[in-house]
């Protein structure tokens, strides 16, 4: 019987775990809600020991901050998020202690941005952010995830504000008003007092929001050139919002560097519902047992 791979992506709101083939095809799955650690993570452990025998590695893109040098005493640790009970959570081990595999643990986005990468075979270097609850971002150049000490945190750059929207705190526990805190889907509500799948499409508040991301993709730009830049998350799932990204992107870079054709650059995800990130969890796992095999 052939190896099969294991996948969690672990979000902020919930999990879905997989299991693939060397193909990279989904076999299984489940999903259920972000809960207390442990009540969470024994649902992924009992999911996964279905497979026993056959399933050989798993790869865990988590949300974050998190601790993913290996040299590290916190390595596999949830550290300082803002979600109750996962602060300085140690995720790994507490998997390892019950399913003895070779693991890779990076981030949610991280995995999206590999899956990504794996789904193009032509891109050598891509950044990918999310902009749902939260706002994070990966980004690859070749085989490698960038990053030094730990794992990028994009999600938290400073930006600009909207002229019309100076008056707004933000909703970052840390920061107020950086990019998550003026540009996750939260802030919507938070402007508004209304969820953002009700606002309407002629309110400015979406014109603002795309500003603000649209800063994000500039300053990516300028400091990655990467080949592509992809928007998941919630937010960007609306049609109407890439557009509006890109129009303003076009009016922030100003044409102070060359980019390829913004529908070609700017792009969303090329599987619906973030499962790019199982397929780079799949790859990703495969991966590490090659590595300890």
């Amino acid at each position: 019987m052939s190896n099969l791979y294991g996948s969690i992506e672990a979000g902020g709101t919930k999990f879905v775990c997989a299991v693939g083939n060397d193909d990279l095809m989904i076999l299984d799955s489940a999903t259920f809600p972000t809960d207390k650690p442990e009540e969470t993570l024994q649902k992924a452990i009992d999911f996964f020991k279905k497979f026993e025998g056959t399933l050989v590695s798993i790869s865990v893109g988590s949300f974050g901050p998190i601790d993913i040098d290996n040299e590290s005493k916190t390595y596999g640790f949830v550290t300082t998020t803002p979600k109750p009970h996962w602060g300085n959570f140690d995720m790994i081990g507490f998997l390892k202690a019950q399913l003895d595999l070779p693991m890779f643990f990076t981030t949610d986005v991280n995995s999206s941005a590999y899956g990504e990468k794996i789904l193009d075979q032509s891109l050598n270097s891509l950044v990918y952010f999310t902009i749902g609850t939260g706002i994070g971002a990966g980004a690859i150049q070749g085989e490698d995830f960038i990053g030094g000490i730990s794992h990028a945190e994009m999600g938290h750059m400073f930006v600009k504000r909207h002229p019309e929207d100076l008056d707004f705190a933000g909703v970052c526990p840390y920061h107020g008003d950086c990019l998550e805190g003026v540009a996750a889907g939260p802030s919507l509500e938070a402007r508004t007092g209304v969820r953002g799948e009700a606002i309407s499409l002629s309110s400015t508040v979406w014109d603002i929001q795309a500003y603000y991301i649209a800063q994000a993709a500039v300053s990516a730009t300028l400091t990655l050139r990467p080949e592509k830049i992809i928007f998941g998350g919630g937010v960007m799932a609306q049609e109407h919002m890439m557009m509006r990204v890109r129009t303003q992107f076009s009016v922030l870079l100003n044409d102070y560097v060359p980019v390829p054709d913004l529908t070609e650059y700017l792009q969303v995800p090329a599987i619906a519902n973030n499962a790019s990130a199982t397929v780079g969890n799949f790859a990703l796992a495969k991966r590490e047992y090659d590595k300890a095999n």
